[in-house]
This record gives structure tokens, C-alpha cells and sequence, in this order.
């Protein structure tokens, strides 16, 4: 059985310290915070109130291993104004506070910050219908290439050295930034930890309105198009929140349009973006049921992995894909008695390439979480656009069936199934690829460190090239880009305890897309971290790519900006120093990781930096930089004080 190292290990027990339910519920002391006023302990609370649906009697509530990892004001606000309030109608103000800092983790009093500075009401409606978002998806453009054309960036190399910040917007009561923002409108739209969604105004970063979802928004926010020749449009945003929610709101107002749960799975979530392409919604659904698995009295797993297809326009569900079509079935029973079932997990954590040409929806799914392995599973799939319907499958890693309990000692490993991972996934989007040389590929890169392509019309292997080590958090963890026939590769492989054939690569790495062949490759430097806690140099987090610059966020915090020819670094900052933030007051970012990656458009930059979780840099940062005025564009009387 594999090992994880003490930090890897460590964790995870973020997750699910108190997944192991008794054994570790009777043993967590209350929060101070909750203990020193009157009132049942936040334990004490949660078994009068709560307990009786979150853990695991209720099939639609979301499994306590999710509410685990929210922040606690999320927590609060669903029993206080959300989809709880009912069923915690009868605890106290301080018994609510409670059951959220129990839950969780965290401490209310520690986490609470100043709300961000609203804009000023003289700034009016500052919603500016001539500046049409660039694009309307996670990639930038339906291909996911992750892409942006110079003409849109607005910064080449020649302006790198006039890069400085205009500000930096601190999420409140977060301690991570996982959601890629949307720029439009004069305004940028961003999702939050503590499931806040902000728009934001690009100047200056004040807050022109803000919409509370139910749990943290790690998603993009999609922003449906409009033609900047319309005086009034009124777009639609788009996004998925952790408690498997999907949500349309107006960008204009942040009114709330439609909301709708896909799959009534307790541990459903959506990590992945929605898609959006013509006037359809296609949203990916994936699970933290591996989470729950380490518990040997929870019956392992049910989940299973789909796309479900909606009108964006009105939230109709027109259908849903599962990723493995045979329903779970009961299996045999775990080592200590608790029933298994199966076949499940192949769970979806990203967001789909749409493929208008073919009819086709690509995306790339994740490991079984129980026995047996299916042929679907860590797998590339193509779907029909107008049904859901499988139109083919490339199978990456056959029989990897993994789940949290595989890294733990009897009796909490009696839920690992037989195949016990190697837990090789597809965490990062696939891309579609149109190469000089006339082929359509679809290209995944996957968590072993290998990137694969295969043909768009049947799935078949083209070429398939080892990039990295890999590891449980990769290889390839959240993203690669393409522009013209080059295609970037970021790795992690940060060490994880397991023994690997292969050696360790973290860094930048480019291949030529026709045929693989590796083209440079940068390699992170490790003299960075320098003994910090929780600081690796591998690039985890999604990369962004012009025709001359590839944007890349690494574990260590430092945002390095490469030569798309070379892979030569031009410019970097390190996110994790003190930033005066909007409305005053300090915040620091941390490890760059997830999927929101850079984002650049006319002429500024807009990175998240912070990522606390898995044993990486905490932080609650968006940085936006800007272009200073070059010193030769102004007479000398300008530069005089």
C-alpha cells in the first residue's frame, strides 16, 4: 500500500479529520469562541439539529464532509438566511456560530475582515455596453486553448517593464482564491471562497454589487456575449458553487435568474466551468466522495460522474450524461462489514471544450472511486452536443480505482478498493487543437505527468509524450495552453511520500502539437521556497498564453511571465508579500494553484494568488497590474515633479 508523506497526509486530514465521525467527533474540542457563551457546544448542536440529515441519512443533503470545507460564514448564512433556515430554526445565534466553527474548523471572530469598499454612487451605472467580454468560457475560447490574441492582452514584451499594480481586492473570510474571473463591461466578475460573487469595476477594484451563493464559488464566471453595438444589453452570468449548484445571475445587477442541483448525490459538487455555446449550458459534475470513503463505515461509493446540458436562457435541463451508463450495484462488503457498492466515481473536475463542427462536448474525467475500474474512467470523452450520447472514449489509465481511505492504516483503509489507484485523473481541461498540418486533436493532459493526443473524429491515440514525474497532485494538475503549433505543459510533482520510475520535472515545458516532440523546457527553481512551510516550486495552477507570453502562477507564489519561444523568464513578482489592498488595510497572497489562471486583457493583468488547502500557502488575493505611461511618451516637463 502506498504512504503519503507526512505533509501530503496532513492535508488531507483537513478534509476528513472529522469524517472518522465518533472516533473523531468525541475527541475535537468546541472553538473557544463557541464555548464561552451560553449555549449547547457546537458538537452538541450539530447532533440536535444537524446530524440527522448531514450524515449520510438524507440522500439530497450534502454529506458533512462538504459543509467541512467551507468557510464558517458560509455555514451561518445558510442556517441564518439560506436553504438551512428552517431546519436550524432552533438553535440560538450562538449555537449557529457554533456548529459553524465546530464544522469547519475556523473561527468566525479570526476570519471576519471590512467589507470591501463599494463604488460610489456618483459613478452611477458604470456598466459600459461597448466592452463586450473577449470571451465567454474558462479557455478563453470554445477549444479551451487558454489563448488571448495580442490585439486583446494589450501587453507584448516590449511593455513587461511598465507592468506595475493598480490594486489588489481582498476576498473577506477566505483563505484560498480558486475562481477565474470575467472581464467585461468595464467590470470584473469573480467568485469568492466564502461563496460571495463580486463585480468588480476594472479601475479600481470597488464593488458595484455582490451576489451570495450557497458555498464557495470555485468556478469561472462565464459571461454570456452580446454585440457591443446594443445601447441596453442585459448579459447573463454563469457558475457552479461546491454544494453542486449552478446558478445564472444578471451581470448587470447580480439578480439571481435561476439556480438548479443537476444530481441530487450528497456529495456532488462542481468544480469544473460550465461551457456556454449557443444559447446551451453544458455543466460538469464531479464529487468529494472520495473523502468520505476514508470512513470504513460509510458505504462506498455511489457517485458517478456526468455533463448535464441546460437552456441558458431559462435553466431547463435538456439532459444529463453520465460517465459510467451501469447505475452502482451492491458489491461485497468492506473489511469490516459496512456494504460496498459499485461501479462509480469517473467524476468530471473540468471544464468541456465544445467542438461546434463535429456536434462534439470533450472532457476528461477522473478515477474510479470503488471496484470495478470502468472503461471510462481517467478517460478523454466525446459527447453528442444535441443528446448527451457517448460518441467515443480514449482510455488514458485502465483499472485505477482510488480513494482517500487507500492512503490510511486499518481499519480506515477497508474502503480502498482492490485496484488501489495509481489515482491518475485528469484534473485539467482538454483541448481542441487545429495544427498547420490540417489535424484536429484533442489533447488532455493528465495528472501521471503524460499529455496525450488523440483524434477528434474517433478517439484514437496520435501521440502521447511523458512530460513530468507525476503524483497525486501531478504532472498535470490544472491546465495547458496552445497557440499556433505550440503547446505548454505545466508540471507540479511536488513529492507526495510515493515512489516514482521517473524524475521529478516541475516547471514550464513547451511540445511542438503536431507531433509532441518536446520544444524547451524551464525548469522551477528550488532556492525560492527556502525552507518555507507549505512552498513548492511546481506550476499547479492553470496557464495563460499570447502569441509572444505565457503567464504562468506557481506553488511558491511567485507569478513568472515566460517567452513563449524560449521559456526564459521576462518578468515575475512574489505574490506572497503584503499588498495594500482596496479600501486600505494589508493581505498577502500564497501558492497559486486551481484553475483560475491569469487573465489579461486591454492592457492589465488580473491573477489570484492564495490556496489554502492540501498543505499549500494560504491566501485571499486578486492582484490586478496595469501599464505605468512609458517615460518616452511624455516631454521631460512630465517627469519633473
Amino acid at each position: 500500500m502506498n504512504a503519503f508523506s507526512g505533509r501530503l497526509r496532513a492535508s488531507f486530514c483537513t478534509l476528513f479529520c472529522t469524517i472518522l465521525l465518533s472516533a473523531c467527533s468525541q475527541d475535537r474540542p468546541a472553538p473557544e469562541s463557541a464555548t464561552a457563551s451560553i449555549g449547547r457546544s457546537g458538537e452538541e448542536a450539530y447532533q440536535a439539529a444537524c446530524h440527522h440529515c448531514h450524515d449520510g441519512q438524507v440522500a439530497r443533503a450534502p454529506h458533512r464532509s462538504m459543509l467541512e470545507i467551507m468557510s464558517p460564514q458560509s455555514v451561518v448564512r445558510a442556517m441564518t438566511t439560506g436553504v438551512m433556515q428552517q431546519e436550524a430554526a432552533s438553535l440560538s445565534t450562538v449555537e449557529r456560530n457554533a456548529v459553524a466553527e465546530y464544522l469547519t474548523g475556523g473561527s468566525l471572530e479570526a476570519a471576519a475582515m471590512a467589507a470591501p469598499p463599494q463604488c460610489p454612487e456618483t459613478m452611477g451605472d458604470s456598466f459600459d455596453p461597448g466592452r463586450p467580454p473577449f470571451a465567454s468560457g474558462w479557455g478563453f475560447d470554445p477549444h479551451n486553448t487558454r489563448s488571448i490574441p495580442d490585439a486583446v492582452a494589450g501587453i507584448g514584451i516590449d511593455d513587461l517593464h511598465r507592468l506595475e499594480l493598480r490594486w489588489a481586492f481582498a476576498f473577506p473570510d477566505a483563505v484560498r482564491a480558486r475562481s477565474a474571473p470575467a472581464v467585461a463591461a468595464g467590470r470584473v466578475f469573480t467568485g469568492s471562497h466564502n461563496g460571495d460573487v463580486y463585480a468588480l469595476d476594472m479601475a479600481t477594484g470597488c464593488v458595484h454589487w455582490t451576489f451570495h451563493a450557497g458555498a464557495e464559488v470555485r468556478t469561472a464566471i462565464i459571461i454570456e456575449d452580446w454585440d457591443a453595438t446594443d445601447p441596453d444589453p442585459d448579459p447573463r452570468l454563469f457558475f457552479g458553487d461546491l454544494l453542486g449548484n449552478v446558478y445564472s445571475i444578471s451581470a448587470r445587477s447580480g439578480e439571481l435568474l435561476w439556480r438548479h442541483r443537476p444530481d441530487a448525490h450528497p456529495n456532488a459538487t462542481i468544480t469544473g466551468s460550465p461551457s456556454l455555446h449557443e444559447g446551451r449550458l453544458f455543466v460538469p459534475l464531479s464529487s468529494l466522495e472520495v473523502v468520505p470513503a476514508a470512513n470504513p463505515d460509510y458505504p462506498c461509493c455511489t457517485f458517478r460522474g456526468s455533463i448535464a446540458a441546460y437552456d441558458a436562457a431559462t435553466g431547463e435541463q435538456l439532459w444529463q450524461s453520465f460517465t459510467i451508463d451501469q447505475e452502482p450495484e451492491p458489491t461485497a462488503p468492506n473489511p469490516v462489514g459496512t456494504p460496498n457498492f459499485g461501479p462509480s466515481g469517473a467524476p468530471i473536475w473540468n471544464s468541456p471544450a465544445v467542438d461546434a463542427k463535429r456536434g462534439l462536448v470533450y472532457a476528461a474525467t477522473g478515477e474510479n472511486y470503488s471496484s470495478p475500474a470502468t472503461t471510462t474512467s481517467d478517460a478523454i470523452i466525446a459527447f453528442e452536443m444535441a443528446t448527451g450520447d457517448i460518441r467515443w472514449v480514449y482510455q488514458a489509465t485502465k483499472d485505477d480505482a482510488w480513494n482517500t481511505a487507500c492512503d490510511l492504516p486499518m481499519p480506515q483503509s477497508a474502503n480502498c478498493p482492490e485496484e488501489d489507484g495509481p489515482d491518475f485523473d485528469f484534473g485539467a481541461a482538454v483541448l481542441l487543437a487545429e495544427t498547420s498540418n490540417g489535424q484536429d486533436l484533442v489533447i488532455g493532459g493528465q495528472k501521471s505527468g503524460k499529455v496525450h493526443a488523440v483524434n477528434a473524429d474517433t478517439g484514437e491515440l496520435v501521440w502521447q509524450t511523458r512530460v513530468g514525474r507525476g503524483g497525486i497532485q501531478g504532472g498535470i494538475h490544472f491546465g495547458i495552453a496552445k497557440i499556433g503549433d505550440h503547446l505548454f505543459v505545466p508540471i507540479n510533482d511536488m513529492p507526495d511520500g510515493r515512489e516514482y520510475p521517473h524524475p521529478d520535472r516541475p516547471g514550464l515545458h513547451a511540445l511542438d502539437v503536431t507531433t509532441g516532440a518536446p520544444a524547451w523546457s524551464y525548469h522551477s527553481p528550488h532556492d525560492v521556497c527556502q525552507g518555507r512551510q507549505f512552498c513548492d516550486p511546481g506550476i499547479s495552477q492553470a496557464i495563460t498564453t499570447t502569441s509572444e507570453l505565457v503567464f504562468a502562477g506557481a506553488l511558491d507564489g511567485v507569478l513568472r511571465i515566460h517567452s513563449t519561444e524560449t521559456g526564459d523568464v521576462l518578468w515575475s513578482i512574489d505574490t506572497t508579500e503584503s499588498f495594500p489592498t482596496v479600501g486600505g488595510g494589508e493581505s498577502q497572497g500564497g501558492s497559486m494553484s486551481g484553475a483560475p489562471g491569469p487573465v489579461v486583457v486591454d492592457g492589465m493583468l488580473f491573477v489570484t494568488s492564495g490556496y489554502g488547502i492540501y498543505n499549500h500557502m494560504p491566501g485571499n488575493l486578486l492582484l490586478a497590474f496595469g501599464l505605468m505611461p512609458d517615460a518616452q511618451d511624455h516631454g521631460q516637463e512630465d517627469l519633473e515633479p
